[in-house]
């Protein structure tokens, strides 16, 4: 993908220039990065947060459905609770595929043309 952006004078550091940095954050390849992020991070935040404010909710609020036996000892709650681990990491091995497939690819482009090959 071809960007405006100039390439990366380096400073007597060995590192890019300030100016550098900010065209690289100001390219359209930097924006597609961070959309790509956002658009995967914050839904997937949004109806974590939503199922686990639910699960608070019930667990406050409606005593005799979250007391419902469903076998033995085991009732709603402990299978929600479980749940709640679950999707945790469900969530976490699902943004490490879309990272690994969507993000780092991306990052890594923007990266090898900052450094400048050094």
């Amino acid at each position: 993908m071809a960007t405006d952006a100039p390439p990366p004078s380096k400073t007597g550091t060995g590192l890019p220039s300030t100016d550098a940095f900010i065209a690289v954050q100001e390219s359209a390849e930097f924006g597609e990065l961070r959309r790509s992020h956002r658009s995967f991070a914050f839904p997937l935040t949004v109806a974590f947060i939503a199922w686990y404010l639910a699960y608070v909710l019930l667990s406050n609020y409606a005593d005799g459905f979250m007391g419902t036996k469903l076998f033995g000892n085991v009732n709603v709650a402990l299978v929600l609770g479980l749940a709640q681990f679950l999707t945790t990491f469900l969530i976490a091995w699902w943004y490490s595929r879309h990272a690994a497939a969507q993000l780092d690819p991306k990052a890594e482009a923007i990266k090898s043309r900052m450094e400048g090959g050094a």
